[in-house]
């Protein structure tokens, strides 16, 4: 996986499969794009900023 993947906040992993997957609501033909071009970052990367995120918001 890509090290951007590891840290944005749309990765999720599934217990059932035991595996990460993209949880990000893209169709078949924008997931494809992102697939094929490795070369660029994914522009819908958003770091994962962990559980307290939702505190800093609210601050």
């Amino acid at each position: 996986m890509d090290i951007l993947c590891d840290s944005c906040k749309y990765n999720i992993y599934d217990e059932e499969k035991e595996e990460y997957f993209c949880d990000l609501p893209l169709d078949e033909d924008d997931f494809a794009k992102i697939l094929q071009d490795r070369s660029k970052t994914c522009r819908y990367f958003q770091p994962d900023m962990g559980e307290y995120d939702i505190v800093r918001r609210q601050n």
